[in-house]
């Protein structure tokens, strides 16, 4: 149930920049998209975080130094509300003089950036009607096509005289259609084992593979298929996608990668993928963790993910996590040698989380650290010292770095917090200070109100503490009550942090005058792997008595109108919702829903990654001398439902395949049967979140009105 990471205005007449359709370079045959999102003076008067001003922000994504740190490309996405879709464009930034300049256009999707040298950049496009990857100068000149494949492109890498690109391929015979060719009309599947879908598709038979390829005058060519075209397996894996699991060496004499290879019922149970290692001029494959194993460093059993080269393309860095079945494991540091072939656990005897790691010459690296409700910067060395670079203290680092660029000395992070959203900041690594060098929202942040974000520390029923964010409308009162809603956070193991979020806003909700309570309860990470890990197996347990101390300690508040509280959520958080409107004793008087699960048994049958249930749950409906499974069970939301007295909003996504909506169905089915005030909002065309733009403005009015009706 782990969220999708999302993409992340200049005010223009036709878009950013201000380019005609007429200057730009590109084939795509499709209408160019035009854009302008800046304020009307309705908006600009009013001054209030809507769901229409939030979709004419613009989203910053990713973001790349050139080698030298001179130049830096990033991402920018714009969207056209009326005409429901978005494009992606990519800037340049001139890091000595701060001048900046976009240089795609506006008939095409242009995305990924990488440098091949201080001067020119490789990226993906669909301008010539399918996704390639092309080259360009800094300036957006000289533009050429790399790839010209039938099937497309959705993920490369280039280094030295070799390459890499992602390609989907057809595997099995799954369809009818396929399996028999004189029925070309049939639309059945046809399926032996699990899995038969996975987040929002059906297994059709075909899976991304890795090719490696020659990059010879300025092409890239003879492309072969290292997974193998008879194996159904993904690379990089389902159903991210991300093409940061594969990494060429500095010289592309080597492409590490990660796999998952295993099929069937053991795929869905299993967490075990691996680290492997291609050599172009052997065309030998070797899986390392694998090797690791049988020399006794470690099991490497669970998910051994996102290899990273030393810029000497000796070792390579990597994430490990220890469990099998376990998605929410500690992610441990290694690190392996190929010149010795001894792997090291880096970060051996800590208790916190390493991501998104950048090599620092070759016996350093900086990464990523979820930290006590936040996201921030920090260095390790070989030896396992590790120092803090930007995390300041309780109160003094409240901001969330995704992800950062490290070249030339330079440290570029994209970063947002719950009261901004993503922005690109230079690090000063001597000081961890932070400077903001893009402003791509600044008219939203100059013309529209935000409320305040306090951070307090709750004490919980079981005597610890927990960190939960407060946030207050804007233009707050002390003297008088507000509505206040209850955000029950997804996952369950993902971190309450400084977040921010397109879909669960906490400055929109603000805005329509509600205080948010928002808690750091047991699963979420950042507090210690045992703080992550005492949800599974206790879904009904501590961490509803958290969700209840935070709402009732805030409610002390003379500012808190007990008499119009809400409980609000999503995945988790729905099921959470649907848990505590059977056990709340009176505290809420409206309840909103998003594809939570509400039948713990049919959840088991109608979801797809078993590994997520059976760790969570502790284990299958039918295993009756499992006490933690039997326990968990008998605290299905479905068991609670005759409690159920409050009005309820359940919001679905007909594409979801993680928490079906089915589930929602059988929650609304027993609202309504039982005389209660309920509403169904079901989305066709979406899945576990809500991404169409008009989709997102419909359930944003959806979910207002609701809680106005209730809460108001």
């Amino acid at each position: 149930m782990k969220k999708l990471l999302c993409l992340m205005t200049f005010a223009s007449l036709l878009v950013a920049g201000g380019c005609s359709e007429s200057e730009a370079p590109e084939t795509n045959k499709e209408t160019p998209l035009l854009i302008d999102n800046s304020l009307t003076d309705a908006e600009k008067e009013a001054g209030i975080l809507t769901p229409e001003v939030m979709w004419k922000m613009s989203r910053i994504g990713a973001q790349t130094l050139s080698p030298d740190g001179s130049k830096l490309a990033y991402t920018v996405t714009q969207y056209n509300l009326e005409e429901n879709r978005g494009i992606t464009f990519i800037w340049v930034r001139d890091m000595a003089t701060g001048a900046e300049e976009r240089i795609t256009y506006n008939t095409s999707n242009n995305h990924s950036p990488q440098w091949l040298d201080n001067d020119n950049i490789a990226f993906m496009s669909n301008r010539s009607g399918s996704s390639q990857v092309w080259a360009m100068d800094a300036k957006g000149e000289n533009v050429r096509q790399l790839t010209d494949l039938e099937k497309g492109v959705e993920g490369f890498g280039i280094a030295g005289d070799h390459a890499f690109y992602v390609q989907r391929v057809e595997v099995a015979k799954l369809k009818g259609s396929n399996k028999y060719d004189d029925m070309d009309k049939s639309k059945v599947r046809i399926y032996d084992d699990l899995m038969v879908r996975h987040w929002d598709y059906w297994d059709d038979g075909s899976y991304l593979h890795i090719f490696a390829a020659d990059y010879v005058d300025g092409k890239i060519v003879n492309g072969k298929d290292i997974i193998g075209a008879d194996k159904a397996y993904d690379a990089p894996l389902a159903p991210y996608f991300d093409t940061a699991e594969i990494r060429l060496s500095p010289d592309g004499s080597q492409l590490a990668y990660t796999c998952k290879p295993l099929t069937g019922t053991e795929y869905a149970l299993s967490t075990d993928s691996d680290i492997f290692l291609y050599d172009f001029a052997t065309e030998a494959t070797r899986n390392l963790t694998k090797e690791a194993a049988a020399k006794g460093y470690d099991k490497f059993v669970g998910y051994d993910k996102y290899p990273v080269f030393s810029p000497d393309g000796t070792k390579i860095a990597f994430r490990s996590q220890r469990r099998p079945g376990n998605e929410a494991d500690q992610q441990r540091l290694w690190v392996y040698d190929l010149k010795t072939d001894e792997c090291t656990y880096i970060t051996r005897g800590q208790d916190y989380c390493v991501t998104e790691v950048v090599w620092d010459g070759n016996e350093a690296m900086y990464f990523v650290i979820p930290w006590r409700g936040t996201h921030q910067v920090a260095h390790i060395d070989l030896k396992g010292n590790m120092k803090h670079i930007t995390w300041k203290g309780r109160g003094n680092s409240n901001h969330d770095i995704n992800s950062f660029t490290y070249a030339g000395g330079k440290l570029i992070a994209n970063m947002n917090t719950i009261s901004k959203a993503v922005e690109l900041y230079d690090v000063n690594l001597a000081t961890g200070a932070l400077s903001q060098i893009t402003d791509v929202n600044r008219e939203i942040y100059d013309n529209i109100k935000f409320g305040e974000v306090q951070e307090r520390w709750i004490p919980t029923t079981d005597g610890k503490e927990m960190l939960t964010w407060v946030i207050l409308p804007p233009d707050f009162d002390p003297v008088k009550k507000y509505p206040t809603l209850l955000y029950c956070q997804g996952g369950p193991q993902s971190t309450v942090s400084q977040f921010w979020s397109y879909r669960w806003n906490f400055q929109l909700m603000a805005a329509q005058g509600y205080v948010i309570v928002a808690p750091n309860r047991r699963g979420c990470p950042s507090f210690g792997q045992e703080w992550t890990d005492q949800i599974s197996g206790d879904y009904s347990g501590q961490n509803i008595r958290d969700y209840l101390a935070a709402i009732d300690e805030v409610s002390k508040e003379p500012w808190v109108d007990k008499d119009h509280r809400g409980c609000v959520g999503a995945s988790y958080g729905g099921y959470s919702t649907y848990y505590l409107a059977g056990v709340h004793e009176g505290r809420f008087k409206a309840f909103i829903a998003h594809c939570g699960i509400f039948n713990f048994e049919s959840m088991y049958g109608h979801t797809e990654e078993l590994f997520f249930v059976t760790n969570d749950y502790g284990g299958a409906y039918w295993d009756k001398d499992n006490a933690t499974a039997q326990r968990s069970y008998a605290n299905s939301p479905h068991k609670k439902v005759a409690n159920w007295d409050t009005p309820i909003m359940i919001i679905t996504g007909e594409r979801d395949y993680r928490i079906p909506y089915s589930q929602s169905l059988e929650a609304f089915t027993a609202a309504r049967v039982q005389g209660i005030d309920a509403r169904l909002v079901s989305f066709e065309n979406e899945a576990h979140q809500v991404f169409q733009p008009q989709n997102s403005v419909v359930w944003n009015r959806e979910f207002f009105s609701w809680l106005d009706k209730y809460l108001k």
